[in-house]
This record gives structure tokens, sequence and C-alpha cells, in this order.
């Protein structure tokens, strides 16, 4: 199967600095991509450069059997949307829909239905009169992907679609795109810094660091196995715990238990997310809570044991049925986690039989185990 995007070791630097560093990636058909990463990662970079709104100084872009890297933008087959809309303020939503049509001197009747039929699709038939400043954010951004839809192009691009928007009208619209993606079945890539956003959305991930591809995979493929420190911790917090791995055995140098890994012998880096992290009040629990911070929803409590430090999170109700305060004795559950050991490939950190927790506990306060 031929794929609608293929990037292939492409560059593209800006005076000295090089935003892109021989990136490859292919989007299959019907595919919904998200490009993840921090500010300055590549992403808009590598999003217009397939647009063609950009050029590589290396490398080859080809959208379906051709090579677009010579073709100019309107050649490509290619819908783009930006973060702020770009939309004509001077013309209603109807023009601004009908321009691009307008500019492929399509006929009047030809325009007229594909216009209509777009604002039927997003839901805006009754404002097909209104100018931009009479719309909504999220109205306005529906506008513009029904314009960059206008021309039925190949492929959809859409650079920080919702990033402009306010968080209830970015989980409705986020919502709403997914529907239309499902039943347009268009090749889609959008660019983002918001890892909810990413994972909710696409189907597939790709994360970038300074111009590379850090991953890629499903969501869940990422989420559960990162690559390395930087995907770790770009993709959510994380308790990040000085070890050493000795004997399968895995220490925090603050000197507690934390589990067991495959990997081999020597100082590490463990992950552990806060929702991984279970608290139990106990009388002779070791640690202690030191804080307690509530989203409304969701609770995240600070931990302490002598110097060490982590952090729990668990449901705002859950809080409520254990009674913690700040100040109680608890012990805690661990359940899963990461380790990083340099120049290896990351492991596991392995739930332990329930036993041990028990014995660590009255033997060494230092310590606490994984069940």
């Amino acid at each position: 199967m031929i794929a609608d995007i293929a990037v292939s070791q492409v560059s593209r630097s800006f005076g000295t600095h090089k935003v892109l560093d021989d990136v490859s990636l292919t989007v299959a058909p019907g595919e919904l991509l998200a490009l993840l990463g921090p500010s300055g990662s590549g992403k808009t970079t590598l999003l217009r450069l397939i647009a063609g709104l950009d050029q590589p100084d290396t490398g080859r872009i080809t959208i379906g059997d051709t090579d677009a890297s010579s073709r100019k933008p309107k050649e490509r087959g290619v819908g783009f949307v930006f973060q702020h809309y770009a939309l004509f303020r001077h013309m209603s939503v109807f023009e601004n829909i009908a321009f691009p049509l307008r500019v492929r001197k399509a006929d009047k009747a030809e325009i007229r239905a594909r216009v209509e039929g777009l604002l039927r699709l997003i839901q805006l038939e009754a404002l097909a009169e209104r100018y931009p400043s009479q719309l909504s954010g999220g109205q306005r951004q529906r506008v513009a992907l029904a314009r960059a839809l206008a021309s039925q192009p190949r492929v959809l691009l859409l650079d920080e679609p919702f990033g402009a928007l306010d968080a209830v009208v970015r989980r409705d619209l986020r919502r709403w795109l997914h529907q239309l993606h499902r039943e347009m079945n268009i090749t889609t890539i959008f660019v983002t810094h918001d890892q909810e956003e990413a994972f909710e959305l696409a189907d597939r991930v790709v994360i970038m660091q300074n111009g590379r591809i850090s991953q890629q995979g499903t969501p869940m493929d990422i989420y559960r196995q990162p690559a390395n420190v930087f995907v770790h911790e770009f993709l959510g917090e994380s308790n990040r715990i000085a070890c050493r791995i000795s004997g399968l055995e895995v220490h925090a140098d603050a000197g507690y238990f934390l589990g067991q890994t495959h990997n081999s012998d020597g100082p590490a880096t463990a992950f552990i997310r806060p929702h991984q992290i279970t608290v139990k009040p106990s009388a002779a629990g070791p640690w202690r809570v030191t804080q307690i911070a509530s989203s409304g929803t969701h609770a995240r409590l600070t931990l302490a044991w002598q110097e060490a430090r982590l952090e729990s999170g668990m449901t705002a109700d859950a809080l409520l049925a254990t009674g913690l305060t700040v100040g109680a004795p608890v012990d805690i559950t661990v359940a899963g986690g990461a380790v990083f050991r340099e120049g290896s490939a990351p492991s596991t950190l392995e739930n332990q039989p329930s036993d041990r927790l028990g014995s660590a506990l009255e033997t060494d306060r230092t310590r606490f185990s994984v069940h």
C-alpha cells in the first residue's frame, strides 16, 4: 500500500540552528497522526514542509505516489488549518469557505452545493452570512476547517488547531473533530504540545525532541513503554528517583527498596507515576502525609520518609474514603514503574510478593516493598 505521506531523511536549518535533523516518517491512508512535543522540537516546521510552505534543505517528501518536494502548496492536494484561523475578516462564513473553490474557478452551482454541504458538516448552516468577528472561537475554527476541506484535499494538516481556545471549547471541538475524521476518513496530521489532546484523537503519536523523532506508536504503547527518559517525563508527572540496581533488586539512593527489574547492575533512574502509588492509613506506617492538594475531582498527596519525598495521586472520593489528613502515618504500595539505566534499554519495575512488605517494614524502616 502506498503511504499518503512519506517524509524521507528530511533536514531543515535556519542559520546555524538545525530545526529538523534527518527525519523520516510515513502516514497511512486515512490515518490520524499527532506530532507531539515541546515548543522548538520541529513539529510545525515539519508540517509546513509537508504543506509546501517551506522547503527542506535535504530529503524528500512524497504525497501519494508523487514527489511533492518541488510542487507548490496548491499543487499538493493539502488542506491546512492554522491555530489562529486565518479567516478573511471582510468575507462572510459562506464566502470564506467558498474562497478556495473560487480560486479554482469552480462554477456557481458546484460552489453552492459544496459550501452548503460543508456548512451542514460543521453544523453552522444558520450562520452562513455572519462574519468572523460575529463568531465564537470554536465556530471560527470550524469555519477554518471547512475552508480547508472545500477543495477536497488528499491530506489535512492542522497546526495547534485548538491552541487559542479555552478548555471546555477545546474538549468539545476535539470530540467533534474525532467524529468528523471517522466520517470522512481523510489522512490527517495535527501538531500539538498537549498530551491529552494527542492521545484522545490520534491513531498514532510521533513524539519529537530537538528536531528528531524520539518515539512513535499508538498512544497506549507509548504511555506504557516510553523509549527514553525524555518521553517518560514529557508524557506526564512522575516521581523521579535516583536508584541502584544490584542483583535485579532496585534500591533508591535514599535507602528504601523499590522492587525488581531485569537490567544490568549499576546506577539508574526509576520513574513511578503518582497514580501507581497507593496510600493506606497505618498507625505503624513509615511514611507521613505532608501535604494534600485537591483539584476538585482528584487529589495529590506529598509523602515523606526522612529526606525522601514521593507524590501520590487518587480521586477526591478515594481520599475522602481514607480519611487521611496532613500528618497521618501511611503504608504505600507501588504498582509498576520504569527503570532507565544508561546504555541499556528501559525496563519495568516489577511487583513483589505481598509478604515482602511486612518483613521489610518490620526489619528495616528504610525500605518499602512493591506488591
